[in-house]
């Protein structure tokens, strides 16, 4: 396997283009000052030990020292000892709820940002954990498929607005069997879906859907945004609120009932997630109690430097830069090695 140990060092190949473009610029300019000062064929005549082609193979050989300067900082290694690593976890999926009714801020700032900030501190106590991340409104669809990258899972985390999904609604079903679907195949290790949403269920077969995921040996656990009291939803115009068909304030509430039935009917817990952290804790502690299982995965542990090889070839290069004149030795004048 080959890697870089320190590429931060890459980003000075930027270097090799601007260098190169200033060189072009200022052949172009000598040139055009050639052109000015007399006829170039009579400029050449009174310079016959000078060599165009030189020049341009010592700007070569300089450019190449420069990009091969560059990887030498970059510390280029290659994997030689390959073992595997044992390590124990389990599988997390979470769905969230994004439909507009999660903008509501009876719970502060507003329910979708309150769930996201939960989830995030999720997975920063993740170690060798699986985690896969769906969002649903009126549809469903993967927002990052089962994975051990948290850091991607925290850049998706943090882009997901009710925006991203068109069709308005809170079709549970749909994402509880999405869901299902996003585990791996392996037997005997934890698996769990963690349902985020405030409970306004507007499609059916919720239940049927959780029913099936216990049946594939995969808990599903609640967590109940919201209030009871409820709250208006707002509509992103001059701080109003969306409105019904007769003009009155949709006001938005926790059903606290469908999600109790759905943590019950799916062996795992129901939690309201308010303004205080006990959702939190009741998730973690459930998440700690489900079943590990060694997973394996291959890791290189010893890496050998390729830095003498680079060293070398940069040495041979400087050398046959510093080794050519830009004008022909009148010793070797017969050996024409370079073109005129």
């Amino acid at each position: 396997m080959f890697r870089f140990e320190s590429p931060q060092y890459l980003y000075l190949l930027i270097l090799v283009p601007v260098v190169l473009a200033v060189y072009l610029f200022s052949a172009y300019r000598r040139k055009r000052n050639i052109i000015k000062f007399g006829d170039p064929e009579l400029i050449a005549m009174l310079m016959p030990n000078y060599s165009s082609a030189r020049v341009v193979i010592k700007f070569t050989l300089m450019l190449l020292s420069l990009l091969v300067a560059v990887f030498l900082l970059a510390r280029p290694q290659f994997g030689t000892k390959s073992e595997t690593v044992t390590r124990k976890g389990v599988e997390v999926v979470i769905a969230l709820d994004i439909s507009n009714s999660m903008m509501a801020e009876d719970v502060a700032p507003n329910r979708l940002e309150r769930a996201k900030r939960i989830v995030s501190r999720l997975v920063d106590r993740l170690e060798s954990d699986k985690i896969g991340l769906l969002v649903f409104a009126g549809d469903a669809f993967t927002q990052l498929p089962i994975t051990t990258d948290y850091l991607s899972a925290k850049i998706f985390l943090d882009n997901i607005t009710p925006a991203l999904i068109s069709r308005q609604g809170t079709n549970i079903a749909a994402a509880v069997g999405m869901a299902t679907r996003s585990f791996t195949s392996q037997e005997g290790i934890g698996k769990t879906i963690i349902l985020i949403t405030d409970g306004e269920n507007h499609e059916p077969g919720a239940l049927e859907s959780v029913q099936e995921a216990v049946n594939k040996g995969i808990q599903v656990n609640v967590l109940g945004v919201g209030s009871a009291d409820g709250a208006p939803i707002p509509s992103g115009n001059n701080n109003d609120y969306l409105k019904d068909r007769d003009g009155n304030t949709v006001v938005t509430r926790l059903n606290e009932d469908m999600c109790r039935q759905l943590a019950q009917a799916g062996k795992g817990i129901y939690a309201q997630i308010n303004n205080s952290n006990s959702a939190e804790k009741a998730l973690n502690s459930q998440i700690d109690k489900l079943a590990e299982k060694d997973v394996e995965s291959v890791v290189y542990s010893d890496y050998n430097e390729q830095f003498i090889p680079i060293a070398w070839t940069l040495l041979v290069l400087l050398l046959a830069e510093t080794l050519i004149m830009n004008k022909k030795n009148r010793r070797f004048r017969n050996i024409r090695l370079f073109s005129e």
